[in-house]
């Protein structure tokens, strides 16, 4: 059955969550892979790498120059997913909490002049680009109706549980699509809901589901699904497609952790008996983070002068875990090919096989 197909693997990846050393050198760039995948189903185009390489140029006080408003796009995805997260311990997720979120993911980019952290105050449609409201695929409940939706959508979330936490989860994250509360960003707070309920409902302690890679893979699916639940209400359709995802990406997160858990062992073991040990440990872990560095931010990492960091950048070049980037800029850019390799090339395992619900 789907569901236990997806409760046990979720529970599998819970497990090896919690019991993770060093959670926070796999939290980072399982947010960016999912903020890259879910911003490409708006029409994005950044990879994983522009985010990385724009991270890596960054300097503390200065504004970024970026030509990429894609890669801003999705910088603003990682930051409002970050965000929710710690504003849960001290707001529960609701209405409120939606549209500080909402406001985040805006900022600075298109549909920023489409009234950040508010609710709609106009009719909005959903359809192919230029088409009108009569010629539209869906159109959401009128602004009485959508005040009524949000009303009970948030007791929803309050309310006792009274059925299983996945089954749940696809039910509020369809209510959420279905009501289009904003003028602009409905799928992408859509899909962060769905990493901030997975903490909520204490299924994962730790956002490492980027269920958005499943829904990016079968975007026409995930899309006709919805509609078909508002015009014929075939939910059992639905649920049986989310809860595949969720099963397909557990398995994916956690392979992918084990690839890089063995692979952060292995850099370390490499330099187990260097002098600097500390600091070229510490170069590594950071890498796990954001496997693109420059020698100026390797510096402010390490709290080590220039000399000392580019030190530290060649000895991590001469064992082969950095390279740098063959086109000139400035200040160099040096990656760890087999760090990015580990989080976005596929998983080759075999797929959950098709069962019937």
């Amino acid at each position: 059955m789907a569901l236990s197909e997806a409760d046990r693997a979720l529970a599998n990846l819970a497990g090896t969550a919690r019991n993770l050393r060093n959670p926070h050198l796999l939290i980072r760039p399982f947010i960016q892979r999912e903020a890259v995948l879910s911003s490409r189903i708006e029409g994005t185009q950044a990879s994983l790498s522009d985010v990385f390489f724009f991270q890596a140029a960054e300097t503390p006080g200065e504004p970024q120059k970026t030509t990429s408003s894609d890669v801003v796009e999705v910088m603003n995805y990682a930051r409002t997913l970050e965000y929710g997260m710690e504003r849960l311990s001290t707001l529960p997720l609701s209405l409120r909490l939606i549209c500080e979120m909402h406001e985040k993911l805006l900022t600075g980019v298109r549909g920023q002049h489409q009234t950040p952290g508010e609710f709609r105050r106009s009719q909005n449609w959903i359809g192919t680009p230029g088409c009108t409201l009569t010629e539209a695929t869906y159109v959401p409940p009128p602004l009485p109706e959508m005040r009524d939706a949000l009303d009970a959508f948030e007791k929803y979330l309050y309310a006792p549980p009274d059925m299983p936490p996945l089954v749940r989860l696809a039910l509020i994250h369809y209510q959420f699509e279905a009501i289009h509360p904003f003028l602009d960003g409905n799928g992408r707070i859509g899909r962060l809901l769905i990493s901030l309920l997975m903490r909520t409902e204490g299924l994962l302690p730790q956002p490492l589901l980027y269920i958005s890679a499943y829904f990016e893979r079968h975007r026409q699916e995930y899309y006709d699904h919805l509609l078909a639940i508002s015009q014929k209400g075939h939910w059992a359709a639905w649920l049986g497609f989310f809860l595949r995802g969720v099963a397909e990406q557990s398995n994916d997160a956690l392979a992918r952790i084990n690839r890089l858990l063995h692979l952060w062992e292995s850099y370390r073991e490499q330099f187990s008996a260097a002098r600097s040990t500390v600091l070229i440990q510490r170069l590594i872990d950071a890498l796990f983070e954001s496997p693109v560095v420059t020698i100026p931010r390797a510096a402010r990492l390490l709290g080590v002068t220039y000399p000392a960091a580019a030190t530290h950048i060649r000895n991590l070049l001469n064992a082969g875990i950095l390279t740098e980037i063959p086109e000139r800029r400035h200040p160099r850019l040096f990656l760890a090919e087999g760090i990015l390799h580990a989080i976005e090339d596929p998983i080759d395992e075999p797929s959950i096989p098709e069962k019937s619900n």
